[in-house]
């Protein structure tokens, strides 16, 4: 893997979409779920899978922030994606476990099976996805548009 600069979640980010999108998954980053909480990278597959990665820069970062319980109920899959030189040992077994750099990324640890959202969430989640994708991919070719 690429020695890059891991202070940037955001090149990071780019990893982890690669990762998915090698998998079959469609992503967006900074998607922001109905209760409020803005997943760092969220992907569905072909089949209406969730997948919900949470990137993590540090142990500090790691440590600092623990709501990703509330990310749960809201995907079928769940992983923390950190660097290479991040203390894997402190990511709890119950969750997935991607490394990634701004490249490419592995993934270490699949994530357990989890509860499975609701018909009805799943398929506002998913609808939600696919506005917040449209008028992304609408800003990005007309970037005056209104949305």
């Amino acid at each position: 893997m690429t020695i890059v600069d891991f202070r940037d979640a955001s090149q990071l980010a780019r990893g982890v979409c690669r990762t998915l999108a090698a998998l079959g998954y469609g992503t967006l980053s900074e998607f922001t779920l109905r209760n409020g909480r803005r997943a760092d990278v969220i992907g569905v597959n072909g089949s209406g899978e969730i997948a919900i990665v949470e990137i993590k820069t540090s142990e500090a970062d790691f440590r600092g922030d623990q709501k990703w319980p509330e990310y749960l109920p809201f995907c079928d899959s769940f992983f923390f994606a950190v660097p290479e030189q991040f203390p894997r040992l402190i990511v709890p077994e119950t969750c997935g476990l991607m490394v990634v750099d701004a490249y490419e990324g592995v993934i270490l640890r699949p994530s357990p099976a989890l509860s499975p959202p609701s018909a009805q969430r799943r398929r506002a989640i998913i609808l939600s996805f696919a506005i917040a994708a449209s008028n992304r991919l609408t800003r990005a070719l007309d970037p005056e548009s209104l949305l």
